[in-house]
């Protein structure tokens, strides 16, 4: 048995199907995958995201911490409750994870990292914090929900009392906010508007009950899987790993190069591989040919030479297949997939395919 959250049991209870998910028994659907995944295009989804690891970063050079911790730049970070999408880089410059970063003050910035390399962060992170004085707080004590979905602030604010309902409908997006015992982000993971909720574990069943109530549906893994590819947004440990680095999957606009004094974790090798540049590319794939699309099926890029997917699935929003495939840099917008022996034609197109349930494939 995996770590639960506190919901594996309202899990149970509702009839999810529980799968392990990086240690962790989560819920991979309740009825079906592919109504969950429309209810959050159309209307609105809840997510247990508990399993995801909160982490308080305190101290006085805490800011300085993170500029040396971090690719991105945490100078954007001035607004109190802004947050940043940022990639965990090893000194090779290869993806450790990748995180969202608050700024809740000169002393207070919270990371939410993966649940699947928690403990791995959590080491990483304190390795480092010692040199600056920054003391490093594991959050357990937090659930987080995500709602998403066109209706999704709307009905997550009837969870709120009126004052804090305002504050949370007037948040500017990836921007959060405390609201009472409630941490409340504009931030989500489906290529849809919403809220990821962060609250004391007492409070997640019974605000998950409530928006069911509300008629917003409980969503599993495998519909969030299917919303995060549509939506272009990458998984570790399938388009991002140790083994590579930010300029081959689709994340250079997460390194802040800028200014060049910052001395981050993995900078010079990313600056050799910008002066060289990258041999390989991250990018989207439209099956053109009938077929499912699968990690680590071969891409074939004909004169050019040969690529992997790294994420693909039916897309129910698009209803056609696609993927996210690491290729060679000179591949151009045809491309060939091995599908147990069979190469069917895809066209490369950029990601997202899908963004606020509109379709952005011609």
């Amino acid at each position: 048995m995996g770590r639960q959250t506190p919901l594996f049991k309202l899990h149970q209870e509702l009839g999810a199907r529980m799968v392990d998910f990086g240690g962790w028994d989560m819920p991979v659907q309740y009825s079906s995958q592919i109504g969950e995944h429309h209810a959050v295009r159309r209307a609105a989804g809840v997510f247990d995201v508990s399993h995801m690891c909160v982490v308080d970063l305190t101290g006085a050079r805490v800011r300085a911490f993170l500029e040396h911790l971090i690719a991105n730049d945490v100078g954007k970070l001035r607004v109190r409750g802004k947050a940043l999408y940022s990639c965990l880089l090893d000194e090779q410059g290869g993806v450790l994870d990748d995180l969202i970063v608050y700024f809740l003050s000169e002393s207070w910035f919270r990371l939410v990292v993966n649940a699947g390399t928690r403990d791995k962060d959590l080491a990483w992170i304190r390795r480092h914090a010692a040199a600056f004085g920054v003391e490093v707080s594991e959050r357990a004590d937090l659930a987080m929900l995500a709602v998403q979905g066109p209706q999704a602030r709307a009905k997550a604010a009837q969870l709120l009392q009126p004052a804090h309902a305002s504050a949370a409908l007037a948040l500017g997006t990836f921007v959060g906010c405390e609201l009472g015992h409630w941490f409340v982000a504009r931030t989500g993971y489906t290529g849809e508007d919403g809220f990821e909720i962060m609250m004391p574990a007492r409070d997640a069943e019974p605000a998950w009950r409530s928006l069911n109530a509300l008629g917003v549906a409980s969503c599993g893994l495998g519909a969030r899987d299917t919303l995060r590819l549509e939506a272009g947004m990458n998984l570790y440990g399938h388009d991002m790993d140790e083994s590579t680095h930010p300029y081959e999957s689709g994340l250079a606009w997460t390194v802040a190069l800028e200014p060049r004094t910052r001395a981050f974790i993995g900078r010079a090798p990313l600056e050799a591989i910008v002066a060289r540049g990258s041999p390989r590319k991250l990018v989207g794939l439209l099956l053109e040919d009938r077929g499912v699309l699968r990690s680590h099926q071969k891409v074939v890029v004909p004169g050019v030479g040969e690529g992997e997917i790294t994420s693909g699935t039916f897309a129910p929003t698009l209803e056609r297949s696609i993927a996210l495939a690491r290729v060679p840099a000179a591949t151009a917008d045809k491309v060939q997939v091995d599908i147990r022996g069979k190469l069917l034609q895809a066209r490369v197109v950029k990601p997202p395919f899908v963004r606020n349930g509109k379709s952005l494939i011609s």
